[in-house]
Formats: C-alpha cells, structure tokens, sequence
C-alpha cells in the first residue's frame, strides 16, 4: 500500500471516527491506532478483528471496547473504498497497458498470454483461457491458457458447436453457467466434460473475440466453485477480447505485409509505399499509445489520425453519425465509407458510445482504414476512462450529500474542504430539491434501470451547477446553488424540465425553502429535504406529476408543507401590496377588507359597519381589485386572503 493510500485512509478514518463520535460520543484515545496500522499494511479483513477480541480478553472497559467497535467498523469501510479504488485503477490499467501491447505488437504469443493474465487477475477467477477457431481442420482449439493444471484440458481440441464455447461461436454473445454440468443450454460431450471435470471448473463466462462479423475464437474465465459474474465483469471481459481480437487481427495484417514483401521482390517502388504505409500504422499506435499514457482525451486522437491519415477526423456522438453506415461499422466491426466520408463505430461491450468520421478522403488505403479503426478502439478505452472518473466523482458528490442529510459529519471545516474539491460553495444559499420518477414501471428491473438513470442525470446536472446529488428514497434528491435571479419553485420546475428530457420520461420536484449556512448548520439540510418531499408528494397528490413546485406555490396549502411555517411570507404574498398601500397612502383597504368579510361579503352592510357611503366602500374594492388581481374573490383566493388578514391582524400588536 502507497503513502498516498494510507494517508487517505487516516483521513477517512478520522473523519469517520469524527462522525461516529457525534453520534455516540467521544472514543477513547488510540482506538484507531491498531486499525490505521492494519490498514497501512494492507492486512486482510478477518484481521480487523483481533483489537476487539483482545480488548475483550483482557477485560477491557465497555467504553474502550464500544470505540474499537466504531473504528473497526470505519476503518472496514476505509478498506473496502480502497480495494475498490485499486481495483478500477488496475482494470483501467492493464487495459491501457493492452493496447500499448498492442500497439508496438511484435510477438502475438506474447500479447495473448498477457491479456489472458490480466484477465484472471483483474477478474479473480481460477482459470483463464483463449480457444481459436482452426478453418482447416474444421475445429477449435486451445490457444493459451492460464491457472490450468490438466494436460488433457491444456490440449483439448472441440468440434464447432460443441460445449460453452459452441454456444458463444454461434450467437456471438457472451455465455455464462453458474454450474457447467448442470447446464443444458449448450452440447455436452464426452470429450469436453472430461476435460473440465479434470480441471474442476464449475462456473465458466465466455466472450466471442469477433472479426467484423465472424467469431474468430473464445476468451473464457472460469472458477473451481459456483459464482454469479456481474455484467461490469463481462464486459471487462469482452474489453480484453476485443483487444485479443485486434492483437490477431494485427498479426495477421503483419503476416500478410511481410509475406507480400517476401514475394514482391521485383515491385520495389510498391515495397517502398507499403512499407511507408505500415510505418505510418505503427507512428499512429505509438501517438495513440502515447496519448493514454499521459491522459489525453478523444479529441486529442482525432488529432493525432488527422495528422496522419492526412485528413480531417472528428468524433462525432451516436446520434449526431449516418445510422446506417454506424451500425454497419459495430455489426462488421470495420470502418464503412459513407458517401465522401469513412465512419468508424466507437463502441465497447456491446455499448454504441459514438463514430470516428473521416471527412472528403473518399480513397482509403487498408492499412489506414485499420488505422481508424484502432484509433476508435483507443477512443472507446478513453471514453470508458472518463464514464469511470465521472462515476467515481459521483459517488463522492453523493457521500458528501448523505452526511450532509444525515447531519454525521459536524466540522465545518472538514465540510467545506469536501466540497471545494468538489467545486461547491457550502457557504452560498442553496435549494434542497426531491426528485422522483412517476411512470409506472414494467417490472423491478426495468424500475431499477429507470432510478439508475435518474441517478445519473442528476448527478451530471449536479456537477454541471456545482451542487450534489445522491439516490434516496426510491427517487433522487440534489442540493444546487440559487442563483440571484432564481426563486426555488423557478428552479424546481427548471429541474424537472431538465431532468425529465435527460431520461425520457416525466420527473416531478419538490423544492425546499432557500437555505444556507450548511458547513455550521447541516442539520438544516434534513430539514430543507423533508420539506422538498412534502412539496413532491402534494404535487403527486395534486396530479401534477412532471411538474416542480416549492411550498410556495401552494398558497395557504404551503404552510403545512414549508419546514419553517413562513407565516410573514405568506401574508406578504397574499395580501403585501395590500398592506404596502395601506401604509403609503394612509387609506384603510386592509379595515375594509376585514369588515367586507366578516359582513358576508356585502357591501351595504360593510358601509354600515365602517361608518362610511356605499360608494366608497365599492371604490375601496375595486382599488383591492387592482392591487390583488380580478379573481380575489373566487373562493380559492377568498379563502388564502382570509386568512392572511387574520394572520396580519394576529402579528400585528408584535410589529408596534
């Protein structure tokens, strides 16, 4: 483990142990030591529980033994974001370092047994192996294998169809059983089963390595014990096919190079362009190699092809590229020309992220179309890179938000340093947003797919506005800055605008009142987030659904929903220019108002009651008519002005 790393985890443990001191009072001193010492040597979770068993042992107090208790359980935390970390770093690393194999690719052998060991290694698995397809003899067969210890696995040769792997050759999909023996799905024979019985393997994923459309060949991992594999695995799998499939299909185009040079004595000057080509391929992979070893983006390769394919290269996203040639170019898993242009799928996992487009070079030598091909395969890794990154801010922004709703983390100072590094200003007035889908959902899978999405939205706008965002609740809730110009319903129904075109489906927000001071107040934030989810479930009660609202917008109805009762706001909204009338001009509008109502809305009667002629009663209301709008006395209005008068009359001995 790094300095950097055990750094980090010191601080997270002391952050942790910071908050679970807040919850349960103070921990004695050196109940993280034993903890941050088994993090700084990497030690394996069983470990972490020798400070308690010890502390027991020895008779230790029930305070003592309660912090050990808290700090292991942070420290357990610390350990686990650690591994995670190191295990994106790594699988992203040996994919780059892949195709840097690949791009200065001399010995394929070589190239295919490191795929192979970055696979088992990346993915934990027992065993790894790479089968491919022999077209002479009919079959297939092993081509490297890793962790195995039959012969007769290491040597098997299987007709086409046959096994797992007949299965993946004829769908061109990848393939996984929890239990091989058990499986039906695919043609078991004597041959095959044997082999695997002799290995042990129990559950085996399979990946096709494709050549445009034909699979060329299997990469598999498999374990001696029953496992489920997640779809990241599987994907991170067909990532490293692809690579072993492009690591042959150069190969092959090597193999073809020199044999035509082998038999073109006579064609010199053809020699020579070839050659002149090939070098530029390999000038190409080593800019290409370059570039993601020192993090550049997918706009820096398309730089780089243009220089060298002498031409204009621009990456274009999925919608903005020809349909048809874009998904001629993922089905062939070449470049197609469209019209003047040549188009190149950027693709990864089954995934369609975009196209490399050749602009007005309409001749294209193979060579240089291999070339675009590859540079869109590096801009998949890159693209991949970044989707990584982002998620990993994501979930930061995320576990900043919950501490804040859960009111763990009470340092201001450690707050705002959180979220400086996240660009967010805990300091500016901000709004509590709830967010939620209000479709109704096929089934949990296509539910959970949808709130994935939500998720995701939100957190982009979240970064984009410099606020944050996390998954709650079955829906998603934000906390953004409040501009000068905003009011927090302004910025709800914009949220919900936004959010629903983002995810293609309707999005209702609820938004809190304005708050701020969250570093030396995170309590407020709870607070600010029940009174958004009053205001969401008011909206959805009220057949809103799509819309966004803050208790505000509610009238009277606000009152209840709003965290802080802001009765003085209400009666300002309701009858504020009222009363601002009132005292400009010295008139009795407000008197009026108070003796109209309570007559029944007469204005006979409300004359008898001021002492004044009818005339000026009927001036006075048509004066409040101005100032409140032509409906103030539709019974919705008449009912919030009620109130309101009431509400100003019961204040009003505590203004004087």
């Amino acid at each position: 483990m790094s300095r950097d790393h055990v750094q980090s985890a010191e601080r997270s443990a002391r952050a942790a142990e910071a908050a679970a001191g807040d919850a349960s009072g103070p921990a004695p001193a050196g109940a993280e030591a034993p903890f941050l010492e088994l993090l700084a040597r990497g030690a394996s979770a069983d470990a972490y529980e020798q400070p308690v068993l010890l502390a027991r042992a020895e008779g230790g107090p029930a305070e003592r033994i309660a912090a050990l208790e808290r700090a292991k359980l942070l420290a357990l935390r610390v350990r686990s974001e650690l591994e995670g970390r190191r295990r994106r770093e790594a699988e992203l690393s040996a994919l780059f370092e892949t195709a840097h194999d690949l791009a200065g690719l001399r010995d394929l052998d070589a190239v295919l047994r490191a795929i192979v060991q970055r696979a088992r290694s990346l993915l934990g698995t027992d065993v790894a192996y790479l089968s491919l397809n022999d077209p002479d003899r009919g079959d297939t067969y092993m081509r490297v294998t890793e962790g195995s210890v039959a012969a007769r696995f290491q040597q098997l040769r299987l007709g086409m169809g046959e096994g797992l792997g007949g299965l993946v050759a004829q769908t061109a999909r990848p393939y996984v059983t929890d239990d091989y023996f058990k499986d039906a799905r695919f043609q078991h024979t004597r041959t095959i089963d044997a082999g695997v019985r002799d290995e042990g393997l129990v559950a085996i994923l399979g990946v096709p390595l494709m050549l445009g459309h034909h699979v060329i060949g299997v990469l598999f991992a498999a374990d001696r014990r029953a496992r489920v594999f997640e779809r990241e695995q599987i994907a991170l799998l067909g990532s490293f096919a692809a690579l072993a499939a492009a690591a042959i299909d150069t190969a092959n185009l090597l193999a073809e190079t020199r044999s035509a040079l082998a038999g073109l004595e006579r064609a010199n000057e053809i020699i020579r362009d070839r050659s002149g080509v090939i070098e530029r391929a390999s000038d190409v992979h080593d800019r290409l190699a370059e570039l993601v070893l020192r993090g550049g983006g997918v706009h820096d390769v398309a730089a780089a092809v243009s220089q060298v394919l002498d031409g204009t290269v621009e990456f274009a996203e999925a919608a903005a590229a020809p349909a048809g040639a874009l998904e001629a170019s993922r089905a062939e898993g070449h470049a197609v020309r469209h019209q003047d242009d040549w188009i190149a799928a950027v693709a990864a996992g089954g995934e369609l992220l975009g196209a490399l487009v050749l602009r007005g070079h309409p001749g294209l030598d193979p060579v240089d179309q291999r070339t675009l091909e590859r540079a869109a395969m590096v801009t998949s890794l890159l693209l991949l890179a970044r989707r990584s990154a982002a998620e990993a801010e994501q979930r930061v922004r995320g576990e900043l938000l919950d501490d804040l709703l859960d009111a763990r983390d009470r340092d201001p100072r450690l707050l705002r340093e959180r979220a400086a590094r996240l660009h967010a200003d805990l300091d500016a007035t901000h709004v509590v947003l709830a967010a939620r889908l209000d479709a109704p959902a096929a089934d949990a899978d296509h539910e959970a797919d949808a709130r994935r999405r939500l998720w995701a939205a939100a957190s982009h706008l979240a970064a984009t506005r410099h606020g944050l965002a996390a998954a709650r609740d079955g829906g998603t809730v934000l906390l953004l800055p409040l501009g000068t110009r905003d009011g927090a319903a302004d910025l709800a129904r914009r949220t919900a605008r936004q959010l629903g075109t983002a995810v293609h489906e309707a999005v209702t927000v609820g938004a809190s009142a304005p708050v701020e001071e969250l570093a030396t107040r995170p309590d407020t934030v709870a607070a600010a987030y029940t009174e958004a989810r009053r205001c969401l479930d008011a909206l959805r009660v009220l057949g809103r659904s799509g819309d966004g609202a803050a208790a505000e917008d509610f009238g009277f109805l606000g009152l209840l929903l709003a965290g802080d009762r802001d009765i003085e706001g209400f009666v300002d909204r309701t009858i504020g220019q009222v009363v601002a009338y009132d005292e400009r001009r010295g008139t009795e509008l407000v008197r009026t108002l108070d003796a109209y109502f309570a007559c029944g809305m007469s204005p006979a009667r409300t004359k008898e009651e001021l002492h004044v002629h009818v005339n000026t009663v009927a001036q006075r209301l048509e004066r409040v008519g101005r100032l409140l709008g032509e409906d103030w006395q539709s019974p919705a209005r008449v009912l919030e002005i009620q109130l309101a008068l009431r509400l100003h009359r019961l204040s009003a001995p505590a203004q004087h």
